[in-house]
């Protein structure tokens, strides 16, 4: 699980993050938040989202070696939902890819890495999401193809505020009988 900007207090103890690695620890999957460089304890200093970008696959590395022969998810929230998302777009032991809270700026962010896609792909999004509503996140899968699911979230915000159950319900039911659950049975 990967956390939102750093430099704008992002952290795996982040609310969005915790619910996220808390749903997919709930059926079954062994779920890590990790800080990216430079934050907490983590040496290092922000990358521009490059280095974070290795900081994902040392991440995936690392859970390769501890779970060796279970399959591999990237998710993450905000920041660490593109960051996470454009790692296991290619890496080919991820098996599946969920965002949280996307943010939709296309002018500054490129999501044609997800277009036919065939690793399933969930995206969570809050209706009033000021980074991009439901909306926009809607008009961004629409012009992409692949196996994208939208869940949006009425009322709620960016940071999920006040939805953090019905964010983890969304990531929790993907996998239990949505699209992700052909994952579970690899498990």
């Amino acid at each position: 699980m990967c956390h939102p900007h750093p430099n704008y207090g992002g952290t795996m103890h982040t609310k969005a993050v915790y619910r996220g690695a808390e749903a997919l620890s709930d059926v079954g999957f062994a779920a890590l938040r990790f800080n990216f460089r430079g934050v907490g304890a983590s040496t290092g200093s922000y990358d521009g989202g490059l280095g974070e970008e290795d900081d994902v696959l040392d991440a995936l590395n690392w859970l390769q070696g501890e779970y060796p022969g279970l399959p591999l998810i990237v998710g993450g929230f905000s920041f660490g939902s593109l960051v996470g998302m454009r790692v296991g777009a290619v890496d080919k032991r991820v098996v599946g890819l969920f965002g949280m809270g996307l943010p939709i700026n296309l002018e500054r962010y490129d999501y044609s890495f997800l277009s036919g896609m065939e690793k399933p792909v969930l995206v969570v999004q809050g209706e009033h999401d000021e980074f991009g509503t439901g909306e926009e996140a809607a008009e961004l899968i629409t012009g992409l193809e692949g196996h994208i699911r939208l869940v949006r979230i009425p009322d709620s915000d960016h940071y999920f505020t006040g939805c953090w159950d019905e964010l983890k319900r969304a990531v929790r039911g993907y996998y239990e009988s949505g699209p992700g659950v052909r994952l579970m049975l690899a498990v």
